[in-house]
């Protein structure tokens, strides 16, 4: 008796859900139908459930990074395209270009945090957070302060570039080379 309670359960359950994904039937005459809700319509990008999502108007811009071996020895130049919307984007994208790899290479910012970035009258502000596992030894310090100068000094109206650690001006990035406020070209 028992099953067949459940058997009976189960197929009152499934013809409930079965008119669940049926089609909605035409109004009688003289009902009015709810409003129907349209996608809008979007050029590019794909949001939740499949539907279009517009992407900002975005600019492309190719940018040179520098890398190391892993010997600390020397800088590489790698070239990659960034994508930004405004034109104050673009260091920060740059920033995060440099915390990525390059096959072979790397990263000498892969471990630092990037707080803020700002850009005022020729002036680029980097703020940033160093974890202890982002430190690195003295030849790794001036190679990435070097990587730094060189990424973002490659943009014509980066005059000064001024690198702080929590908002706080340092006297030594990771505690082995001076750091000069601001680092001009």
């Amino acid at each position: 008796m028992k099953k067949l309670v459940m058997a009976g359960t189960v197929l009152v359950l499934a013809a409930a859900l079965a008119g669940c994904g049926q089609k909605p039937q035409a109004a009688p005459e003289g009902e009015q139908q709810p409003a129907q809700v349209t996608e809008p319509n979007v050029s590019q990008g794909a949001g939740p459930n499949n539907t279009q999502v517009e992407e900002p108007n975005l600019q492309t811009v190719q940018v040179e990074l520098y890398f190391t071996d892993d010997d600390l020895m020397e800088l590489t130049k790698v070239q990659r395209e960034i994508r930004f919307e405004q034109n104050e984007d673009k260091y920060a994208e740059a920033f995060k270009q440099l915390q990525v790899s390059e096959n072979g290479l790397f990263s000498l910012w892969e471990k630092a945090i990037l707080n803020k970035v700002t850009f005022t009258d020729g002036e680029l502000h980097i703020d940033i957070g160093l974890p202890d596992e982002a430190r690195l030894g003295s030849g790794g310090e001036v190679l990435a302060i070097d990587s730094l100068k060189a990424t973002m000094f490659q943009f014509d109206e980066v005059r000064s570039l001024e690198l702080t650690v929590g908002g706080e001006q340092v006297e030594s990035l990771m505690g082995h080379v001076e750091l000069d406020h601001p680092m001009t070209r």
